[in-house]
């Protein structure tokens, strides 16, 4: 993973090398510890046949850092994060995961500016195990505090050490606009496009078939569009609410599908000094050629399901140190089948901030 940001560091180094001789640096830490209670360790889909899932108890550990660096007309940035989740009994199910994020950005005058963003995540443990690996370059125009637009090409690859067919690499283009009405309201549009190339191993597969003695030897090559608008609202309460489409076309058959997302989360503060955090999200997936369990299909978006919703509780005993209790519940149905996947955690535990 470091050898993929090699390049994107050398070129930020080039951008910030002419600046000013001074830099403002600022930045923060951030550790939470929590006990959970995991109602479906193994993340396993049921019938009604089927005997309700094990329970488990779980040590979950994450960890992050950030730090900014603003020169005279350079800014760089750049995040990681490392968390561990350890299970008492499923211990196949013990994840660790990395991830981190660099981003340069130059400014050529008064309202735009050009930089370098590179981004990787690591996933090793569990049932789903891959590297997700990207870097673009993109052009900011902000004329004002209220409008900002940003256009970016870049490229990914992703790896899927269970499944190597499941591997895939191609080109990315995306855009994103935010508007802020005043200080209360602002409404963001995005959209990303990525062509996926699956190497020659894996082969598309023909309508009828649903094993590999049919496959095609043509490679497959899926196109993946995303695009969506959010709101967001900051006051008294804080609210945010998101809309996104996400269509998979690919020459495979079985591995196209058409997604319908909309998810909210709220924020207000209760008497005692104790926050209330509030997320939930209702999906709609449609797979026109019939539903194929394959990795890339699961892998869509690690969102442990179509719906979800998760409540937070959070208190301060001190200036750095907040006391969480926590409850969610994840949920989706196949609807040709009729399999169903369902999952609750209950946590408590403790997030120190410097």
């Amino acid at each position: 993973m470091a050898r993929s940001f090699a390049p994107l560091l050398v070129s930020l180094v080039l951008l910030t090398a002419g600046s000013a001789p001074a830099a403002e640096w600022d930045g923060a830490l951030r550790g939470t510890g929590r006990l959970m209670m995991d109602t479906n360790a193994p993340r396993d889909f049921t019938d009604r046949l089927t005997a309700a899932p094990t329970r488990d108890l779980a040590l979950s550990l994450l960890g992050s850092a950030e730090g900014r660096g603003t020169f005279d007309r350079a800014q760089l940035v750049g995040r990681y994060e490392l968390g561990a989740r350890k299970y008492l009994r499923y211990i196949d199910e013990d994840t660790l995961v990395q991830s981190g994020a660099v981003e340069s950005s130059l400014a050529l005058g008064t309202s735009v500016g050009i930089g370098l963003e590179g981004h990787a995540k690591d996933r090793r443990g569990g049932s789903r195990s891959y590297s997700d690996l990207g870097t673009t370059a993109f052009l900011e125009y902000a004329p004002d505090a209220q409008l900002a637009l940003r256009v970016r090409a870049g490229a990914r690859r992703f790896v899927y050490r269970p499944d190597p067919t499941a591997n895939f690499g191609g080109p990315e283009l995306g855009v994103l606009g935010r508007y802020r009405f005043n200080r209360r309201h602002s409404l963001s549009v995005f959209g990303d496009w990525n062509s996926r190339g699956f190497g020659t191993a894996p082969r598309a597969r023909p309508p009828g078939t649903g094993g590999p003695s049919g496959l095609l030897s043509g490679r497959r090559q899926d196109g993946a569009l995303t695009a969506g608008a959010s709101y967001t609202y900051r006051g008294p309460l804080a609210l945010g609410v998101t809309y996104v489409f996400q269509e998979i076309s690919s020459n495979s058959y079985g591995e196209t599908l058409q997604r319908h997302r909309v998810s909210a989360n709220a924020g207000i503060r209760l008497p005692w000094k104790v926050t209330l955090l509030a997320q939930g999200s209702l999906g709609l997936t449609a797979y026109p050629d019939g539903i194929y369990l394959s990795p890339e299909i699961i892998l869509v978006e690690e969102d442990e399901g179509q719906n979800s919703l998760s409540l937070k509780l959070a208190r301060p005993l001190t200036d750095t140190l907040d006391f969480e209790m926590s409850w969610g519940v994840w949920s989706t149905r196949l609807p040709r089948n009729d399999l169903t996947y369902t999952r609750q955690v209950f946590s408590t535990g403790f997030t120190w901030r410097y």
